[in-house]
């Protein structure tokens, strides 16, 4: 139940922008073959903070995908983070919804690689409780996250009534 949670705040992240209806670029259709090349601002410096972003929002994914198929090979479970992060990039790109970009795709995996070794650091820790530590510490998360999306839309709907 969590991860499908997860899937969903993945999808309205990526593919909605946070926002409640799709916007089609007005540009249409792009797509970056290059890494880094989207991610300048307009002075020639890198704009981390989406890398990061980009990053972080994976990480939970590989400790989603360990702790759901924790006997699968490594190279499955990376080859899962990279399908769907492809995905996700074939699908911004077909609709025109978003920038198909190589770099998105190296930083979600890298997020997902991230969580990966998190697992395997905390399956060396709590041995055989890490699964239900992991969900303990999900489900918090996940409660918190969806009191901050409600807040944000009570808040958001208050400032529209005013």
């Amino acid at each position: 139940m969590l991860f499908a949670i997860y899937l969903l705040a993945l999808v309205w992240l990526i593919l909605f922008k946070l926002q409640f209806s799709i916007t089609v670029m007005e540009e249409g259709r792009i797509i970056n073959l290059i890494p880094l090349l989207g991610s300048f601002d307009g002075d020639g410096f890198i704009r981390f903070s989406e890398i990061r972003a980009n990053i972080l929002a994976f990480v939970p994914l590989g400790i989603y995908i360990c702790m759901l198929k924790a006997p699968r090979p490594f190279v499955k479970k990376l080859l899962t983070i990279v399908g769907l992060t492809l995905i996700f990039e074939i699908i911004q790109f077909i609709f025109a919804i978003g920038r198909a970009d190589i770099t998105d795709v190296f930083s979600n995996t890298l997020g997902g690689l991230i969580g990966i070794g998190i697992y395997a650091l905390l399956s060396t820790v709590l041995k055989g409780k890490t699964n239900k530590v992991l969900n303990v510490l999900a489900a918090v998360v996940t409660a918190l996250a969806i009191l901050f999306v409600v807040l944000l839309l009570v808040n958001h709907r208050w400032v529209r009534i005013q």
